[in-house]
């Protein structure tokens, strides 16, 4: 049976299944749902096994418990190894107020014009599900080659707090070739991408102290330093005309773009006047030699995320502040260190300093970049699943958020992650009325199958 007559047969269960999960409200960041993460681990539990995992359990660790599962192959055909792929899912979603907006209940699936609408619909049970059922169909078939292991989490939504600590605490069980994620999106419907990159993140919070009070900016101005503008000198001079940004040592790690990829960059349908249409812009910035694709993925940033001080209710108050604030991020790339980058930034800072104030960086979060290698088996692999699901050879973009955690996969199991998700921007994830293209869900499906068939034979 080809997975196509699979899916067609099994069709209604895969979406009462699927419903199943939807259901369960597992809201990792309220409190009120704690009992709820439970059920859906253990429903997890058992769709696993019923999918074809000789052995699924739930596992605590110092948060919400962890789902695992695991296949071992029977078929070996005569080769020293068997590959193993290792699975990552999440099974917590973020909540859905505000609720009305809403168009349907968003803990009751509803199907409407081929997308089906839910909370969780795509990021992660959606996603989660299409790996599931690929597995499904090549155990029963008999085509599954390779071993496979299933771990899924319930903290993702929050920063995947207790992660680390259980990667390290089950490394050997974990253990793996590589690994499988779907929770990421494509370019678009029409053009499949795979993930092979993202931006790691720095985050400081600034605190300039001046004058011991408010002072009166006529008696004053001129003759004290102002704590906001000592701020706004110092942040001015972190990025250059050329939009390089000015910390000592800051590229010594960054490897350059390869060429093969910047080719495939040029071929991401792409409108330069279009993009600065839908954000209100009469032109972009960033750092020269690159284009917008590449500088919002592919290259470092640092960004002023708020600053504040002194007086900004209504009206007038003519006042030279005693203190000024502000938060800033970089986003990082795959070989920089965010702590290494973190402790610069702050004696930096530090260093920019005038006479006249004091400065205090505070180091507040970061995390990892992560780059997979195209010419990798899995990648390929990968890639013709896609070509043989969606008729064309996805290209490889890179995007400008964050992951930590697949960086953490890199560093505590060593493998790389291929990152084969199937989400599309108007998927809405996070936000009211959150669905999956159903057409692309079934695509997802038919794609992982291919990945196995190419990467285990």
């Amino acid at each position: 049976m080809t997975v196509q007559q699979y899916i067609a047969a099994h069709r209604e269960r895969f979406m009462n299944e699927w419903a199943s999960l939807i259901r369960i409200p597992s809201v990792s960041c309220q409190e009120e749902h704690k009992a709820d993460m439970t059920r859906c681990a253990e429903r997890w539990r058992e769709l696993l096994f019923e999918a074809g995992c000789q052995k699924a359990e739930v596992l605590p660790s110092s948060g919400n418990p962890f789902v695992f599962g695991e296949y071992k192959s029977p078929i070996t055909n005569h080769q020293s190894h068997i590959p193993t792929v290792l699975v990552y899912a999440h099974y917590d979603v973020m909540p859905v107020e505000p609720l009305d907006l809403w168009k349907s209940d968003p803990w009751e699936p509803e199907i409407r014009d081929g997308r089906l609408y839910a909370r969780g619909a795509d990021d992660d049970k959606g996603q989660a599900m299409i790996q599931a059922k690929a597995f499904e169909y090549m155990v029963r078939e008999g085509l599954m080659h390779c071993n496979v292991k299933f771990i899924f989490e319930g903290e993702e939504e929050i920063g995947s707090p207790s992660l680390e600590a259980f990667l390290e605490d089950h490394i050997e069980m974990l253990k793996a070739d590589i690994i499988l994620v779907s929770d990421t999106s494509m370019i678009g419907k029409e053009t499949p991408s795979l993930t092979t990159g993202l931006r790691g993140l720095a985050y400081w919070q600034i605190e300039v102290d001046g004058p011991n009070r408010d002072l009166h900016s006529g008696h004053f101005g001129g003759a004290v330093k102002n704590p906001i503008n000592a701020l706004c000198e110092m942040l001015a001079k972190v990025v250059d005309q050329d939009g390089r940004i000015t910390i000592p040592h800051f590229y010594d790690d960054v490897l350059p773009i390869p060429q093969a990829e910047r080719e495939m960059i040029t071929q991401i349908p792409f409108s330069q006047a279009a993009y600065n249409k839908a954000i209100d812009v009469d032109d972009v910035f960033g750092e020269t030699g690159y284009s917008t694709l590449e500088r919002n993925s592919c290259r470092p940033s640092f960004d002023v995320c708020g600053i504040w001080g002194g007086y900004t209710g209504e009206g007038s108050k003519t006042v030279l502040p005693s203190k000024a604030f502000a938060k800033v991020s970089c986003r990082l790339v795959a070989n920089q260190d965010h702590e290494k980058i973190s402790k610069a930034f702050v004696e930096y800072i530090q260093a920019l300093a005038p006479r006249g104030v004091r400065v205090k960086v505070t180091p507040m979060h970061g995390g990892q970049g992560y780059v997979c290698p195209i010419d990798i088996p899995a990648y390929k692999a990968a890639e013709k699943g896609f070509e043989v699901a969606f008729g064309k050879r996805p290209l490889a973009a890179r995007r400008g958020g964050s992951i930590p955690i697949i960086a953490a996969f890199e560093q505590i199991l060593g493998c790389k992650t291929i990152l084969m998700g199937f989400g599309l921007e108007q998927n809405a994830i996070h936000s009211p009325n959150e669905s999956m293209d159903l057409e692309v869900w079934e695509k997802g499906i038919i794609a992982v199958t291919e990945f196995y068939k190419a990467y285990a034979g």
